[in-house]
C-alpha cells in the first residue's frame, strides 16, 4: 500500500488560458519550492503571437525545476 503526502500548493495558470497553445503553469509549494509545468510557445495568434512569446511572465530565478508534460512545441518551445 502506498501513501502520498500532498502539501498545500498554489497553482497559477499562465498560458493556454485564452487559447489551446502556450501551456505554462506555476506550482508553488508551501515550503517555497516552485515548479514550472510546461513552458510552451503560443501559436497562430497573428501579431499577438510574438508579444505573448517574448514575455515569460515568470521570474526564472524563482523556479526550482521545470517539468514537461510532453515535447510538443506548445508545451516546451518557450524554454529560456
Amino acid at each position: 500500500m502506498f501513501f502520498l503526502l500532498v502539501q498545500q500548493m498554489r497553482l497559477k495558470f499562465i498560458g493556454a488560458t485564452d487559447t489551446v497553445s502556450g501551456s505554462k503553469h506555476l506550482i508553488e509549494l508551501k515550503n517555497g519550492f516552485t515548479i514550472l509545468l510546461d513552458c510552451g510557445l503560443y501559436q497562430g495568434l497573428g501579431e499577438d503571437t510574438i508579444t505573448k512569446n517574448s514575455k515569460l511572465e515568470i521570474d526564472p530565478n524563482k523556479i526550482n525545476i521545470v517539468l514537461l508534460s510532453h515535447a510538443h512545441i506548445d508545451h516546451c518551445g518557450n524554454l529560456p
